[in-house]
């Protein structure tokens, strides 16, 4: 394709194999292999995500400040990546092992940080050359594929388990020939122009000082909440207040599935009847599919697959449409600083996860919720009132300030 759109898709789907499906094999790799105990794991991880969240500005401003040398600094990215995959499950740790979980972790999520920024900062000036309803377009391709990443990730370890002894060392080195593939499937898409010398707070200004950028990175920060919600508690909602032990993986695998489906309808229809009415409907199957979800109890696993499957085909709108519309302003008032401003929207996106983490687990145990055992009503009413209600409430927010936002569709 003249375009190289698959090129993007490819390096989409990279950047999500490293992302969440880390968070979901590592802490158990670790404790299976090393021993380390779930409390020191959790309690690393939870650093290690403040650390994330902190960086992504920096990132952002490094990533603007070495564009003439962005094809060397994604090459190398992309190496520190496949590097730490590879130190994190194929090389036994040369030092204790929470200390080399923690030192793997670090690069791995930085360099994923780092390429993420660039990615998306990128698809601005792509986007630009596509013609109407490029930003739209390139996000559908982006979108699908690194949902399709997600899908490999969480599932290639179990599946390699079947042909080899050593199924995460095999998935570390497919991962390797998958960064290489696709950094040169990528190479000519880098844009090298010099960039201006910047004082680093200048680089974030165009963003912030722009009403409608300011309202996108809010809308992105509550709607990226009920997610962050969803996802800290979703293992205890199936096995506890569902009854469901060990449904957990195919629920996950049908969620993001729905997801990539769903991404190139949202991009088509948004396409023929605008981004912002399209993600409104998106948003809105959402709220419908949390409020089903709220009614739930023991064996009612056949009705939440329809709702995992409904609510990935909502957050294939979320995650096509939303960084779409926000490229689109930043492509009229931010020329030049996009990467910085993906730097902010990375930020926002990832302070919810943090917030999650920090807040939602210490309410479950306040409410008397013990993972694993037989817990009393109330504290399952907690769970669903945390799992399903307030991402009901929190995606009703996002919803409202949306609908209230004007968001240009050219």
């Amino acid at each position: 394709m003249a375009q190289r759109l698959p090129a993007w898709s490819l390096f989409a789907a990279l950047i999500a194999m490293a992302g969440l499906p880390i968070y979901i094999h590592a802490p158990k790799f670790f404790v299976d292999s090393y021993g380390v105990s779930l409390a020191a794991l959790g309690g690393t991880l939870a650093l290690l995500r403040l650390i994330d969240v902190v960086q992504d500005p920096a990132l952002g401003w490094l990533a603007q400040a070495t564009r003439p040398h962005r094809r060397g600094m994604v090459a190398g990215a992309a190496a520190l990546m496949a590097t730490a995959l590879w130190g994190l499950f194929a090389v036994a740790p040369p030092v204790a092992p929470l200390l080399w979980f923690a030192l793997t972790l670090t690069a791995l999520f930085s360099a994923f940080s780092f390429l993420t920024i660039v990615f998306y900062a990128e698809g601005v000036a792509k986007a630009g050359r596509l013609g109407p309803n490029g930003h739209i377009r390139l996000a559908g391709w982006r979108e699908a594929g690194g949902l399709i990443g997600v899908c490999l990730a969480a599932t290639a370890p179990v599946a390699l388990s079947a042909l080899t002894d050593s199924p995460f060392t095999a998935f570390a080195a497919g991962f390797a020939a998958l960064a290489l593939a696709a950094t040169l499937a990528m190479n000519r898409e880098w844009s090298t122009a010099p960039a201006e010398p910047v004082a680093p707070l200048a680089l974030f200004r165009p963003a912030l000082s722009d009403r409608l950028a300011r309202r996108l990175l809010l809308i992105a920060l509550l709607n990226a909440a009920p997610v962050a919600v969803t996802s800290t508690t979703f293992l205890f909602f199936v096995e506890s207040r569902l009854m469901a032990p060990g449904a957990e993986g195919p629920l996950l695998l049908l969620f993001f599935l729905s997801a990539a489906a769903a991404a190139p309808l949202w991009t088509r229809a948004a396409a023929r009847f605008g981004a912002k009415p399209v993600l409104l409907a998106g948003m809105a199957l959402s709220i419908a599919a949390f409020l089903w979800a709220a009614t739930l109890g023991a064996g009612d696993t056949a009705a939440f697959a329809v709702i995992c499957a409904a609510s990935g085909a909502a957050l294939g709108a979320d995650l096509t449409l939303l960084p779409a519309l926000f490229a689109r302003r930043l492509s009229q008032v931010s020329a030049g600083t996009e990467a910085a401003a993906f730097g902010l929207w990375s930020f926002v996106s990832k302070l919810s996860l943090a917030l999650a983490a920090a807040t939602l687990l210490p309410a479950l145990q306040a409410a008397g919720f013990t993972p694993g055992a037989q817990n009393p009503e109330p504290a399952l009413f907690a769970l669903t009132l945390i799992y399903a209600a307030l991402p009901c409430v929190l995606k009703v927010t996002a919803l409202a300030l949306l609908s209230l936002t004007p968001v240009s569709e050219t």
